[in-house]
């Protein structure tokens, strides 16, 4: 296969596989910008490797094996670091490596995680919108801005600072139930 129809199959599969890679991997990793990095760089490795090595049988579970790999590389390397910090003799509080096997058996409906997540109500309307559009809908930051007639860099400082509000405020990547819903849920629907 050619580069350029190579290309042209990365770039199907990616429109195809992308929000449900980034619900699977924000579910393991609790990030939902750390999740959407892990698949791009997954990407990448996609535009690197099919054009000498073919198109998987399955892209989409290709995609997942590699962010799968790089996440837990991540983790890895977030933990030698906290270790090297500990023993400078900073007390600094280390992180939990996710359980990746108990993770793969919950798998529950990972997308409507992430739509809950995208829609947290710590997040103002345009965020959780310029959110959800990127992360589930695949736009690009370009095409949301052009849609919202606004600068591509007002939707890009959006979706960064949606990310980085979901992460401080540390929002659980979870299906609320009915008790924990709080009022005016769904919050993208008003």
């Amino acid at each position: 296969m050619a580069g350029a129809d190579v290309k042209r199959v990365v770039e199907a599969v990616w429109r195809i596989e992308a929000a449900r890679l980034i619900a699977g991997l924000a579910r393991m990793t609790h990030d939902v910008g750390l999740a959407e990095e892990l698949a791009q760089d997954a990407l990448v490795a996609a535009l690197e490797q099919w054009p000498e090595s073919g198109v998987p049988d399955n892209p989409g579970a290709w995609l997942m094996a590699i962010s799968k790999r790089r996440a837990i590389d991540h983790f890895r390397r977030r933990e030698r670091f906290d270790r090297k910090v500990e023993e400078l003799g900073r007390d600094l509080e280390t992180e939990h490596t996710p359980d990746f096997d108990a993770a793969v058996e919950d798998i529950g409906d990972d997308m409507l995680r992430l739509v809950f997540t995208a829609c947290h109500p710590v997040l103002s309307m345009e965020a959780r919108v310029a959110l959800t559009l990127k992360v589930l809908g695949g736009l690009s930051t370009e095409e949301i801005a052009r849609a919202y007639l606004v600068s591509d860099s007002t939707v890009a400082q959006r979706i960064v600072r949606a990310k980085r509000t979901l992460a401080e405020k540390h929002v659980p990547f979870e299906v609320p139930s009915g008790a924990e819903l709080p009022a005016g849920w769904p919050p993208c629907s008003k």
